[in-house]
């Protein structure tokens, strides 16, 4: 059986660690210290690791980390998001249109629906988005989601107003 990682016992004392682990709020960061910390005492990678509740292939990690980077190499690194689909420039192009309003004379839709958004999208930049997506993105945006009112077609403007000042008294 071959020799296990050597860990530089340079850069903390399992003392250190143990004090380290204890204030982490981090409960992944503080299991590899502790983990770093068995193994600096002397106990078997294997059993240091499922003392410390992570397998002994996340403490050889954790090791390569640790002798590389110190102490910050233990802590957990941020995940990488997928990439924006629209640019900043083509995020602007609809909230734009939004906000100029739809023009019914060119075609376009009476009101924007988020589907319309996405057609939008489609022809002008040739990208697909479903209509969730769009739903994020015009959020984020700083735009918020409104429903017209229905309104009868064959609506009284002067009863409407009357009733808007006095509810349902007789004149």
């Amino acid at each position: 059986m071959g020799r296990g990682l050597a860990i530089r016992p340079d850069l903390a004392t399992p003392r250190e660690l143990r004090a380290l682990a204890k204030k982490e709020r981090s409960g992944r960061t503080a299991q590899r210290m502790l983990a770093i910390a068995n193994a600096l005492e002397g106990m078997s990678r294997a059993d240091a690791a499922r003392v410390a509740g992570i397998e002994r292939q996340s403490l050889r990690h954790a090791v390569i980390r640790f002798n590389a980077e110190g102490l910050a190499g233990l802590i957990d690194r941020p995940h990488g998001y997928r990439p924006e689909t629209l640019s900043e420039a083509e995020q602007a192009m609809p909230v734009h249109r939004v906000l100029v309003g739809p023009d019914p004379e060119r075609g376009e839709p009476s009101s924007w629906t988020l589907p319309d958004l996405c057609r939008f999208i489609e022809e002008r930049f040739g990208k697909t988005m479903c209509p969730q997506s769009m739903s994020r993105v015009v959020r984020r945006l700083g735009l918020s989601r409104q429903k017209a009112r229905a309104s009868h077609p064959r609506r009284d403007a002067k009863a409407a107003a009357a009733f808007e000042k006095r509810g349902f008294a007789r004149p």
